[in-house]
């Protein structure tokens, strides 16, 4: 088959393309800026198209030929920017993309949601408040999330005529992660990790190769149309649990120091005020300060019920490589 990825140069969407053509596949790629691999990308096979999901001729002309779309371009972490941008990328573009792969006929589309959508499950009426599934109630935290959810809403519109799955991974993690993870192993590092809070919110990851088996099986399990699925590794962690796994893969002694939450996070919406008036993401804002007390923890039954989902690859092994991968290529 050939196989289109949306944001397929980012950390996710490169790996994705590279699991595509080990199955054998053709990858095109549609990404709006070239990312760190774009240049393996080429030398393995992939088409790639440089242009925004949001330019109706550049996707259509991008699938043109694809038998599927695995979908992942979103606007995502971006602080300083209007809603709009949210609103013209992941909710605009996906009604875009929906309506040209009906016209092209293609087969299957799968939609990287995220398990975001569910918000803080501790904070929700469950008993016990982890692990939650994808009945758990819907309650997104940020814009980001709220439009992924709306992203949803626009593939439910169209599951009467197309082929459409949507998965939500948890927290993904892997050789490449620019993000939060890249954020732990610097800190860790240091030798002393904050915690503000308690520090024993739930924190499920999911190693990104594991996420990308999971499109390969609802693309070959007829009873994936129309369904949702929570994709994550076998068990979730409380956060210090994680940080003392990654300081023992490191080789550092790292001092858990505990401060509390309330004096940081209401400091992040006066530095995320201000940061308004300056270039760039702010280096402090709400969504990284809750971190610390948000619960996340999911059962993955349904994906293992109907897709034969089995997480190959478990955290400690999953950290090693991915702390493998920062030195080799001089992160850390």
């Amino acid at each position: 088959m050939k196989i289109l990825i949306t944001g397929g140069t980012g950390f996710t969407g490169s790996h994705l393309v590279k699991h595509v053509l080990r199955e054998g596949h053709r990858a095109a790629v549609l990404d709006n800026q070239e990312g760190i691999m774009l240049d393996e990308l080429k030398r393995l096979g992939a088409e790639i198209t440089i242009g925004s999901v949001t330019d109706r001729d550049v996707f259509e002309r991008a699938v043109e030929g694809c038998d599927a779309v695995y979908h992942l371009a979103a606007a995502f972490r971006k602080i300083n920017v209007a809603k709009s941008v949210y609103d013209a990328t992941n909710i605009d573009a996906m009604r875009t993309l929906l309506t040209v792969c009906r016209n092209a006929k293609v087969k299957k589309i799968i939609y990287c949601s995220t398990q975001g959508v569910h918000g803080n499950i501790k904070s929700l009426a469950y008993n016990p408040p982890v692990p939650g599934d994808e009945k758990s109630p819907i309650k997104p935290e940020d814009y980001y999330q709220h439009t992924k959810y709306e992203g949803e809403k626009v593939a439910h519109e169209f599951m009467n005529d197309l082929d459409i799955t949507i998965l939500r991974p948890t927290a993904l993690y892997g050789p490449g992660d620019p993000g939060r993870f890249l954020m732990l192993y610097k800190q860790v590092k240091k030798g002393w990790f904050p915690f503000f809070g308690p520090g024993k919110a739930f924190y499920h990851p999911v190693y990104v190769e594991n996420f990308c088996d999971a499109f390969s099986l609802a693309m070959n399990h007829p009873e994936s149309r129309g369904q949702t699925y929570i994709i994550a590794d076998n068990e979730y962690y409380q956060i210090s649990e994680i940080v003392s796994k990654i300081a023992d893969i490191m080789g550092v002694k790292c001092r858990m120091i505990h401060l509390p939450f309330y004096p940081m996070y209401w400091f992040s919406f006066l530095v995320a005020a201000v940061w308004k008036l300056l270039p760039g993401d702010p280096p402090l804002f709400p969504r990284r300060v809750d971190w610390y007390r948000q619960n996340r923890g999911f059962r993955i039954d349904k994906a293992r019920r109907e897709l034969e989902y089995e997480p190959r690859i478990g955290l400690d092994e999953g950290l090693k490589i991915t702390y493998d991968w920062y030195k080799q290529n001089g992160y850390l």
